[in-house]
């Protein structure tokens, strides 16, 4: 199968079974920042059933890796499945375990960090991985307007403390498109200076 068609798969299922996946519309905003940034290794925490990673490594260039950070080692299981059916398992790496103990042994170094796991602990996984960052890495949080009271105090250190440039980017509602409800959302992009 190709990445896309995978894709649509993925979308298909998350409208059946509530799958809280970024979608196609909001996926939108991550290929963006894919073709804007050329990352070639990207940090991914919160990998579900791999429809975000799918959507990132499928605009990998040659070479390109994707590290992703899942929880639930089922849903790992299915997410590594997954990049296998994309024709994509030799870019992506599953680690499997709860990000908050994951991310203080990580040692590589990062382009891009996506962040869609927890909403109320997005500071502190970026706070973890910040030390694998290098200027001009992108960060990437998802839900942001969703879980807005959640992801306040993350906001509130991209945006000021001094470390990143940071935007907000708003997509619209996905309707039935696969995401897990009908409302528009954002993410936040933040580059380190």
């Amino acid at each position: 199968m190709k990445p896309d068609d995978v894709l649509r798969s993925i979308e298909q299922e998350a409208r059946l079974g509530d799958l809280p996946i970024i979608g196609p519309v909001r996926g939108v905003l991550l290929d963006e920042v894919i073709n804007e940034h050329h990352p070639t290794k990207i940090l991914e925490v919160g990998t579900l059933v791999g429809y975000s990673a799918i959507r990132m490594a499928r605009l990998l260039k040659k070479g390109g890796r994707i590290t992703c950070v899942e929880l639930n080692p089922d849903l790992a299981k299915v997410a590594a499945s997954n990049f296998g059916k994309a024709g994509l398992a030799d870019r992506v790496e599953v680690l499997v375990g709860d990000a908050k103990s994951v991310l203080p042994r990580v040692e590589e170094s990062y382009d891009m960090v996506f962040l869609d796991a927890v909403k109320g602990e997005y500071l502190q996984y970026l706070r973890s991985c910040e030390r694998l960052l290098h200027s001009g890495s992108v960060v990437v949080a998802d839900n942001v307007k969703s879980h807005s009271e959640e992801v306040a105090d993350y906001l509130d250190y991209v945006r000021n403390s001094g470390r990143f440039s940071s935007t907000y980017r708003e997509a619209e509602a996905d309707h039935g498109h696969g995401a897990r409800n009908s409302e528009p959302d954002a993410v936040e992009v933040s580059v380190m200076l």
